[in-house]
């Protein structure tokens, strides 16, 4: 294992001279108000879960209408008997990974919060996605379904949902809907980036660990594992007319222009010898988030990144902004 990218100090000043399309706040204000449209009068559904062998902890299964109103999986996890309302973390899932076994998901509720642990349409096993794209599937993954369109591309229905899961939970009566995190790692730390640039101030914080979906062209280039080489293999078979046309679409999902529209303050990590994440990736959405922004660099991890001991400063940065539970 060894350093992957830049300089920790050329990461610092580190700028992918890329803009956001100009019609890129319209296109994701229309993508929305169609959703919010879609779905209007379906409540989200939370149904205990009987059989559950915690004891200090109330699991509920729920479904909330994400895409096209279509109902979206996710498990919410409350301390039980605990005096509300609750400041609330809503957890995003890495590449390839659903919701899981409640079970594996207890340390927001064990510290104190809601916790919603949303599912990934088509990755995990409770939310299809209803792809509508007709292409074929060139190269196995998520990374270029249904890529020759913004329209049709897979992180458009996605982040839909992720958008629409914060919206879903700061109704619920248990939860503080002045105090809902954002959270995630990898691919959740780029939905979380996305959802914290498209929802403004509806966000209260946003943890982004060693975020996916930040600068593809970068990514693409000089990645070594992980998703980004499905780009590549896709754009290989088809180099003679396509990568401008898939760079095009993929600006509408990137996180480094959602990071400039994020106002919530976030806590960042990076790895330096991530090779799936490179962290000039990262810090190309870090350098330009334009809220409150801190980031913790693991300077000898790979994609693991921080692990619990990052899960222990996030706690402790929460408790500093006012967003920890207070009972």
């Amino acid at each position: 294992m060894a350093l992957t990218d830049l300089s920790l100090e050329e990461l610092r000043r580190y700028d992918s001279g890329l803009s956001a399309p100009p019609d890129f706040a319209e296109f994701w204000s229309g993508t929305l108000d169609a959703a919010r449209a879609a779905g209007e009068g379906v409540e989200a559904v939370y149904r205990p879960v009987a059989d559950s062998p915690l004891t200090s902890v109330d699991v509920y299964d729920v479904r909330f209408p994400g895409w096209a109103g279509e109902p979206v999986a996710a498990w919410l996890l409350l301390p039980r008997n605990a005096p509300g309302p609750l400041p609330a973390v809503v957890t995003y899932q890495g590449y390839s990974g659903g919701r899981g076994p409640h079970l594996d998901r207890l340390l927001w509720s064990a510290a104190g919060y809601a916790h919603l642990v949303v599912d990934s349409r088509g990755q995990g096993h409770e939310t299809p996605d209803s792809d509508p794209s007709s292409a074929p599937q060139w190269v196995r993954g998520f990374m270029t379904r249904g890529i020759a369109s913004r329209e049709e591309y897979y992180y458009r229905r996605l982040m839909t949902d992720c958008v629409r899961a914060v919206e879903a939970l700061r109704a619920h009566p248990a939860v503080d809907r002045d105090r809902v995190v954002v959270s995630g790692g990898s691919q959740g730390g780029g939905l979380t980036l996305a959802v914290a640039g498209l929802l403004g101030d509806a966000v209260a914080g946003a943890l982004v660990d060693v975020p996916f979906l930040c600068h593809y062209r970068r990514g693409a280039d000089i990645a070594g594992a992980g998703p980004y080489p499905e780009l590549v293999s896709y754009l290989g078979a088809h180099q003679r007319v396509e990568p401008a046309r898939v760079f095009d679409v993929l600006a509408y999902f990137d996180g480094q222009h959602f990071a400039a529209r994020a106002t919530a303050p976030a806590l960042f990590s990076v790895a330096l010898m991530d090779p799936v994440c490179p962290p000039s990736t990262v810090y190309a959405a870090y350098n330009r988030y334009a809220g409150e922004k801190d980031i913790t660099v693991w300077e000898f991890s790979d994609h693991a990144g921080g692990g619990s001991d990052q899960q222990v400063r996030q706690l402790a940065w929460l408790a500093g902004r006012g967003l920890a539970p207070t009972g």
